[in-house]
């Protein structure tokens, strides 16, 4: 029986599911959960250590308690139409798509998937190599543009 690896990029971080458990560096979670809160509409590009300090908070410890930043004020502000049933809060989401990124490199990293630049897109996609290079399709993810922070 295939045993898949669990991502690893540090000690610093950790997310499990099951019997996957992953585990980061600050920088790699910090960019990570940047990453998804971009790919969520949640934030532009470029947040401030501050504003990422808080977006770290918001993502380990389902809060943001004491804000460092407009932002962790901004999650406090906008909290009933963040927070929702398990499977729709952007916390959810949050770690959802960060635990995913670290699957699929993961993935790449055993061989099991490629990344490919894919011209009609313009973005980088994951293929399976053995199924013909077949792109595999990942859950879409709700948009959080409507509460989405913006630095004033």
């Amino acid at each position: 029986m295939y045993r898949r690896g669990n991502y690893s990029s540090g000690e610093d971080f950790v997310l499990e599911y099951g019997d996957l458990r992953f585990t980061f560096n600050e920088r790699d979670f910090s960019e990570r959960c940047e990453q998804a809160a971009r790919r969520l509409g949640f934030i532009g590009d470029g947040i401030t250590d501050d504003e990422t300090e808080d977006l770290i908070n918001l993502v380990v410890n389902g809060e943001v308690t004491d804000p460092a930043s407009a932002l962790g004020q901004h999650v406090n502000d906008c909290w009933p139409e963040l927070v929702g049933p398990s499977d729709r809060s952007l916390v959810h989401w949050l770690r959802r798509l960060i635990f995913r990124s670290a699957w699929l490199d993961q993935r790449v990293k055993e061989g099991e998937l490629s990344v490919v630049f894919d011209d009609a897109s313009g973005d980088f996609v994951y293929i399976q190599p053995e199924r013909g290079g077949e792109p595999i399709a990942l859950a879409p993810e709700p948009s959080w543009g409507r509460v989405a922070y913006v630095r004033r």
